[in-house]
């Protein structure tokens, strides 16, 4: 493919369709970062939603662009993308988020994104154009993130506990309402410096399909575009989710919101250091359950969570199929 067959208009409609699905992130994912800090009373859900948002651009200023590259040129051939392929992958993303949003089911955009980029691709090159390694990582952090998550907020709930063994119960919640502000700003740095990044590297794949950059040069305007669309995106919420997140998996206080959200918040930057593209939502999920299990077995809806998990398989084939479908669709009528 050449630089000629994407025109200006053309180049420009996928950008901003890249963006409008980055913006759908932060408003799909906001659960994930304020479903803990809303479902304790710390915060009120619309100064969640901005702290959050705040957080999430703030994080263009401390991380490497290492998930961008992962995405841009670790899980697809970038020689046999074109706009078609990005026009399929957006898309079937889109599609999946608004299903889940709808039905209040905190699935994966993360995974999304990269199922719709894996179908739309098989669509028009095959499976000889995916790279294994890429999707290898991609699919271990599936069980990882959610199972570090778990592991790391099960043992911030222990050790929690112990050191404020003898302290009284309203000492405990009044100063982990205090601490609960500092661990959500953490995991909302996380967020942004995964997510964010997912859609820059679709925008790079783009760009360089179209002939309009280098596989070793991010125009300098892509970032910021992206953390600023996640970030409003998180600032208008997605309140449907907010509630599966936040009461009904586990009753959270304000020392299981803090535990969850900083073993959540460490997995993230764990993760985004090694440019693995993640997903938000297993690892949050996964610290909840975590925190929940610390306390007693039976605190955890279980029949909830597997149903999450479900949706969870169901992402990457789902999205794919559908970007496939647009692919298809994408040739006929652009």
């Amino acid at each position: 493919m050449t630089s000629l067959t994407i025109s200006l208009y053309m180049l420009v409609f996928l950008v901003a369709l890249a963006l409008a699905f980055d913006f759908m992130n932060g408003f799909h994912d906001a659960a994930n970062s304020i479903a803990t800090v809303v479902s304790t009373g710390v915060l009120k859900p619309y100064q969640a939603v901005v702290w959050a948002g705040m957080f999430n651009m703030l994080a263009y200023l401390i991380f490497e662009l290492k998930v961008a590259a992962t995405v841009g040129k670790g899980i697809v051939d970038p020689t046999v993308v074109d706009h078609y392929v990005i026009f399929g992958a957006l898309i079937g993303a889109i599609a999946w988020n608004v299903i889940t949003w709808w039905f209040g089911i905190p699935s994966s955009s993360s995974h999304a994104l990269i199922g719709g980029l894996m179908g739309a691709t098989i669509a028009r090159a095959g499976v000889d154009a995916l790279i294994g390694t890429g999707i290898l990582k991609v699919a271990a952090f599936i069980l990882v993130s959610p199972l570090l998550g778990f592991v790391l907020g099960a043992l911030l709930m222990v050790a929690t506990s112990w050191v404020a063994r003898s302290s009284p119960p309203r000492r405990i919640d009044r100063w982990f309402r205090r601490l609960q502000l500092a661990s959500s700003a953490m995991y909302s740095l996380g967020h942004g410096s995964n997510d964010a990044q997912k859609t820059m590297g679709i925008i790079w794949l783009l760009l360089i399909a179209a002939g309009a950059t280098g596989p070793d040069h991010l125009p300098g305007w892509v970032a910021p575009s992206c953390y600023l669309a996640l970030g409003v995106g998180t600032m208008f919420g997605g309140w449907r989710i907010v509630k599966t997140m936040g009461q009904k998996i586990t009753k959270l206080k304000p020392v299981g919101g803090f535990c969850a959200e900083t073993g959540g918040a460490m997995t993230l930057f764990i993760a985004s250091a090694g440019g693995i593209p993640v997903s938000t939502t297993h690892t949050i999920t996964g610290a909840i359950v975590g925190v929940g299990s610390a306390r007693t077995f039976s605190a955890v809806r279980w029949g909830l969570a597997g149903n999450i998990v479900w949706a969870w398989v169901l992402t990457i084939p789902a999205s794919a199929l559908m970007a496939a479908t647009a692919w298809y669709l994408g040739t006929l009528v652009l």
